[in-house]
């Protein structure tokens, strides 16, 4: 840079007002569906006028903070969403120097760390809003058994069971609230772990201290294991149906169509007992061809002493009841 660039880069820094970018310090919650604002604002020190046109960047952003995405661009009151934020995320300016993101029917793979960046001439300063959603992180394997997904049939079986693969921050919430697995599962950042609240010995061992125990990064390819998968809050409710007799796969997957519904996915069955309460000890069939039951206050006869969602596996005969799932 040439010496009359370094003068006006120097002058601005030592004698020109200092730009402060501002956002909440606590996570925003929200869930799936909803909408939600992630408040940034900015100002100078000492106070003083723009003047010029501010630019304003709202990235997002992966566990490690470097971008994983651009959201949106702003210049005065003109903006421009970026991929799967069009026609989804705007911006709100409602008081003086706001450059609050608004982003409407949220989704999970929305959950994470956004930058707001303010971008004033050669002053260029931002902060991080983590916005998180209410949500349930669950353990999943396919019908043909354990370890036996690579990374991409990890995301595909995740989505087919109404989520998302779990982050890392998502994963230590959750073994911060109990979840307790021995076996290894993607995340998000192509890494495998598991979480450990009790040590022993075929987890890791008994001399390491709970935690999440980690393989790293694995080939996304050619390695395969578990995966943790995402699910937030429903839009709809998931209920149980029945018949005498119980229903083989197909009966029970027609049997909801009947009631103008659809059989439920995993991801459903946990988020209804996670945050709806669901308690049924009466196991039924899942889209998977899986048989489960959600337990909330555990009693005699209904598995172990922990509420939880037990399960039958994939059991290739049989009949029982079915979880439907019906939006509202």
């Amino acid at each position: 840079m040439n010496d009359k660039g370094d003068s006006h880069e120097k002058t601005l820094h030592f004698n020109g007002a200092k730009l402060v970018v501002e956002t909440p310090k606590d996570p925003v919650y929200s869930s799936n569906g909803a909408n939600v604002t992630l408040p940034c604002h900015y100002h100078y020190e000492p106070d003083q006028e723009a003047k010029r046109k501010i630019r304003i960047k709202w990235s997002k952003l992966r566990d490690d903070y470097t971008k994983e995405q651009d959201v949106l661009v702003a210049i005065g009151k003109t903006y421009v969403a970026f991929g799967d934020f069009q026609g989804r995320a705007s911006l709100r300016q409602a008081s003086r120097r706001e450059a609050s993101l608004v982003v409407s029917d949220l989704r999970l793979q929305d959950d994470g760390k956004y930058r707001c960046e303010v971008i004033d001439g050669l002053e260029d300063e931002s902060d991080v809003v983590d916005l998180r959603l209410q949500g349930i992180v669950f353990p999943y394997q396919p019908p043909r058994g354990q370890y036996r997904l690579n990374f991409h049939e990890a995301e595909r079986a995740c989505r087919e069971q109404g989520a998302v693969v779990a982050t890392f921050s998502q994963l230590l919430q959750a073994w911060s609230e109990g979840l307790d697995w021995c076996n290894a599962g993607w995340l998000a950042d192509g890494t495998v772990q598991y979480p450990i609240r009790l040590p022993r010995k075929p987890c890791g061992g008994l001399h390491l201290a709970p935690g999440i125990r980690s393989y790293g990064q694995r080939h996304r390819h050619l390695h395969r294991f578990d995966v943790f998968c995402f699910s937030s809050a429903l839009r709809g409710e998931v209920f149980y149906l029945d018949r005498p007799a119980g229903m083989t796969l197909e009966e029970a997957k027609q049997a909801c169509q009947d009631a103008g519904a659809e059989i439920a996915r995993v991801g459903q069955l946990y988020a209804a007992w996670k945050f709806l309460g669901l308690d049924r000890c009466d196991a039924g069939w899942l889209a998977d061809g899986s048989v489960r039951y959600p337990i909330a206050k555990p009693r005699a006869n209904c598995g172990p002493a922990e509420p939880g969602i037990r399960s039958f596996g994939f059991p290739s005969t049989g009949r029982f009841g079915v979880f439907c799932y019906k939006e509202r």
